[in-house]
């Protein structure tokens, strides 16, 4: 398929009367139309594309499309079928009204062309530019973050389960692609025990035997993994994906003391963390995630969106990542990434999950962004006790490296080191005989026989630290932190509009596709309202919370 893009762009006359007739009032598609043109053109895609070959549907009207279908949660069927059906479809793509459509694969190949030229973040990064030269993405706003997870396309596989589905795809998947040989050798057996799913209905209940049937399966992928590195296999078997992955869980799953000793199941205790463990062959990218209360296998996605008064809510950043991947560590890559896209905020709110002392220190000086959130407390005994000595009421003159109790007594001990993290730490200790004297001692350690001592981070950090849990406080910055709380509502927009935390693909790269896919649609769609005047939603009150409020 050759890209041929056209010379202009221009509405059928027939088609805009007719579109006119059916919507006197407008409709969302028809007024970003008139009001901003196609989102894209064709030469934005002449990378995915070659230039000889039989001529490709027009991948500026396959953009659009896309957009369109994921704004109402279509299928490509659906999707294909609004083409050919819908007068508002054919008004927003300038299409004829007798124009016949496509074939629905070609909205499943346009989305592999994406991947596959690596330009997941073509269409969303497109956009974004042309509503910020419009002037809808305030220049050093207010923007907001915050992660859900996402549910994997799989169905979650116990332990059990995962080794006997992995040994099955990978005979399934030789089977197709080199039966003779598969054939010439595999053990009768083999046909009874790996021809149907492993699903626990059928699985013994009793843990002995459910240890053997493992390290029985164990020791047949073992089996497999040796007769594909045989010489009389074929040497290219060796590099099928789903052999290298039945190796790469084997040795998650299983090991063997000596060569000559049988195959092992491992202990729960022995395995790999989670970011590392495999949990199906199917989606050999997704992980096991807790948070809270929830706990899922899949993936993680974070979302960023403007938050002023005066300019719509647009989505600026979509990061996914694995399951097990904290908040706090993907901070730096959601602002890295804004950077990038030239719509850096001036003030960033976030919850706890993504605040830390270096992050506070980061935004400011790599990015000039205000980090806004509420810091961890200090959660030693002696600022929760009633009269306890916590570390914020000593005074630290970093530049005499010397600390004052609230007692007035000076340290004797300033040890700069860095701790096992590498981190630049101060130790700070009082002097012993001081200390044991001090009638204030029971409020400020517990020991019986040693003086106080605190660990604190260098300089930068601690002040920052500091300040935020001072500034945390305040009422000002409260009625501040309350504006994080709309990216919900954008979650919830998701959910009900995509299926944002369940995955309609199988891996990580697709994933996040459709993520970047849903975001630029959740982003069309609020331009066309904010073009169209329509008042944002306001957060729904049930009827007793508004009696609370109503005069008596």
């Amino acid at each position: 398929m050759s890209l041929h893009a056209p010379l202009g762009y221009a509405i059928p006359e027939l088609t805009i009367q007719v579109a006119r007739a059916a919507f006197p009032k407008g409709n969302p598609y028809m007024q970003m139309s008139d009001t901003l043109g196609p989102i894209a053109t064709n030469p934005d895609f002449a990378a995915l594309f070659p230039t000889t070959g039989q001529p490709a549907e027009a991948p500026a009207h396959l953009a659009l499309i896309t957009i369109m279908q994921f704004a109402e949660g279509l299928s490509d069927a659906q999707a294909a079928d609004a083409v050919r059906a819908r007068i508002d479809w054919k008004y927003a793509l300038a299409l004829e009204l007798t124009d016949h459509g496509f074939d629905s694969s070609v909205l499943s190949e346009f989305r592999t062309r994406l991947i596959a030229g690596n330009a997941e973040l073509l269409l969303f990064e497109t956009m974004l530019t042309r509503f910020r030269a419009q002037g809808l993405i305030k220049a050093k706003g207010r923007q907001r973050t915050d992660s859900t997870h996402v549910l994997a396309a799989i169905h979650v596989l116990n332990r059990l389960e995962c080794v006997g589905e992995t040994l099955r795809h990978a005979l399934n998947t030789l089977a197709t692609a080199v039966p003779d040989w598969l054939h010439s050798w595999v053990p009768t057996v083999w046909f009874d025990r790996y021809t149907r799913r492993f699903e626990e209905y059928r699985l013994p209940a009793e843990k002995p035997a459910r240890y053997a049937l493992a390290e029985q399966i164990g020791a047949d992928g073992h089996q497999l993994l040796l007769a594909v590195s045989a010489p009389t296999a074929p040497t290219w078997v060796r590099e099928v994906p789903a052999v290298q992955l039945l190796r790469q869980v084997w040795i998650q799953q299983f090991y063997a003391t000596t060569a000559d000793q049988p195959i092992r199941w491992r202990t729960a205790e022995d395995l790999p963390p989670a970011r590392l463990l495999i949990s199906s062959p199917y989606d050999p990218d997704a992980r096991y995630g807790k948070k809270r209360n929830t706990e899922w296998t899949g993936y993680k996605v974070h979302l960023t969106e403007t938050c002023d008064d005066d300019t719509p809510n647009l989505i600026t950043d979509v990061t996914t990542t694995p399951a097990t991947t904290s908040d706090v560590s993907a901070l730096p890559t959601i602002q890295d990434q804004l950077d990038a896209r030239q719509v850096t905020p001036g003030e960033h709110i976030v919850d706890s999950g993504y605040m830390s002392a270096d992050h506070l220190l980061t935004s400011r000086a790599d990015h000039q962004i205000d980090l806004l959130g509420p810091v961890a407390d200090d959660h030693s005994w002696q600022t929760k006790a009633a009269n306890g000595f916590g570390a914020a009421q000593f005074v630290l003159d970093w530049d005499a490296k010397q600390a004052t109790c609230p007692q007035g007594q000076r340290s004797v001990i300033w040890m700069e080191r860095r701790d096992r993290h590498g981190q630049a730490t101060t130790q700070i200790t009082f002097s012993k005989p001081i200390c044991a004297a001090c009638a204030r001692r029971t409020d400020c350690t517990q020991s019986a026989t040693a003086p106080r001592a605190l660990l604190v981070r260098e300089r930068d950090h601690y002040d920052a630290l500091q300040a935020a849990r001072e500034r945390q406080q305040t009422d000002r910055f409260k009625a501040q932190y309350a504006r994080r709380a709309g990216i919900e509502g954008t979650i919830s927009q998701g959910v009900n509009t995509g299926d944002l935390r369940r995955s309609r693909y199988i891996g990580a790269v697709k994933t996040r596709l459709m993520h970047l896919l849903l975001a630029a649609a959740i982003n069309f769609m609020r331009v066309a309202n904010w073009l169209a005047e329509t008042p944002r939603a306001r957060t729904r009150r049930s009827s007793f919370a508004a009696l609370a409020g109503a005069p008596s």
